[in-house]
């Protein structure tokens, strides 16, 4: 691929392993068999509150606070003490790199501008990038636009920092449905296989698979 100036990366799922934390702190309060079961509620608690926030339905909350909503349900469909939703909440914001993404950030930032577009909040995005090791020329958060993903005004956060047309701009992500938001912007996009990807389907048409980050090396610019 060819003619792309600007590297926009999706973070959570995509550069790091976003339920590692409360995977290891349900690990600790439940029986193994619960606790997949446990993080996809977390996970589908969060994502009807963003759907619900991109509708127009509800107003724009940070990421703690809907973080704190998934643990008290998390928290009653396991039968936890109360006491268990801090434990989670702060569990849940450890969220460690995936093994190629430090390298892999450090090679592109020599050839390409890095943005990270991320739906966590800028106090939940500031932990992560220090305690990820993230390294950007710029992280934004969809805070700025009151929105989350796919929301469009989302994606035009990343299309205006950079100041070129958006398809010289090309998205990351190991989620289908964030690809489909950057494509409806104009974006080029590439998918990136991760556990637990929202993988493509039928009808999706994306610029790039890649296996590993190591495959952006055939992008230029």
């Amino acid at each position: 691929m060819h003619d792309i100036d600007t590297l926009v990366f999706d973070i959570l799922g995509t550069l790091v392993d976003h339920t590692a934390g409360l995977r290891d702190a349900l690990g600790a309060l439940v029986p193994a068999a619960d606790v997949d079961d446990l993080v996809t509620l977390w996970g589908t608690t969060i994502g009807a509150e963003h759907r619900r926030i991109v509708d127009g339905g509800r107003e724009y909350a940070t990421t703690a606070v809907l973080d704190a909503e998934a643990a008290h349900a998390v928290v009653r469909a396991a039968g936890l003490e109360p006491g268990a939703v801090d434990t989670l909440v702060r569990a849940a914001g450890h969220r460690p790199a995936w093994p190629d993404t430090a390298d892999a950030l450090a090679g592109l930032a020599g050839r390409f501008e890095l943005i990270g577009l991320s739906n966590a909040d800028r106090t939940s995005l500031l932990r992560m990038n220090a305690s990820a090791g993230l390294r950007w020329h710029t992280a934004l958060s969809t805070q700025a636009a009151g929105s989350y993903k796919p929301d469009p005004a989302v994606y035009r956060l990343a299309i205006d920092c950079a100041g070129r047309p958006p398809e010289r701009m090309l998205m990351v992500a190991a989620h289908a449905w964030d690809l489909r938001g950057a494509q409806g912007a104009g974006m080029r996009t590439a998918f990136l296989e991760r556990p637990g990807a929202d993988r493509p389907v039928p009808g999706d048409a994306f610029d790039l698979h890649l296996e590993t980050l190591a495959d952006l090396a055939a992008v230029r610019r």
